[in-house]
């Protein structure tokens, strides 16, 4: 990941798990955490490029087999939706600016219900 994520990484979004860092060490963590806990596959719906830019929409699917930052593992199948733009400079990812379906995840994992309803 050093390779492609710039040493002054700018995230742009809110951090799905609190506490990490900021920067590409704080990407790093993030994925390493998601992706232990949720062994799966990433599908790409689509992504499109213009100048500086690129967009992808994809589909985060696995199963919740270890624990993440307070919340123990369920062993769910779960999928998140997220779209995620960066900007590249030099080869390398410097910006992200990001949307996901982070209230819908915490369902999957059972952390939240909505009022009058179960989670799913």
């Amino acid at each position: 990941m050093d390779k492609l994520v710039a040493q002054d990484y700018m995230d742009h979004s809110p951090p799905i798990f609190p506490g990490l860092p900021t920067g590409r060490e704080g990407v790093k963590q993030a994925f390493r955490l998601f992706w232990d806990a949720t062994p799966g596959t990433p599908d790409i719906e689509f992504q499109v490029a213009g100048g500086d830019k690129v967009v992808t929409r994809f589909i985060a699917s696995g199963v919740h087999t270890g624990d993440l930052p307070g919340i123990p593992a369920t062993g769910k199948a779960i999928s998140v939706t997220a779209t995620v733009a960066h900007r590249i400079a030099n080869g390398m990812l410097v910006e992200k600016w990001s949307d996901k379906d982070a209230l819908g995840l915490l369902q999957k994992f059972g952390v939240i219900t909505l009022p009058g309803g179960a989670p799913e």
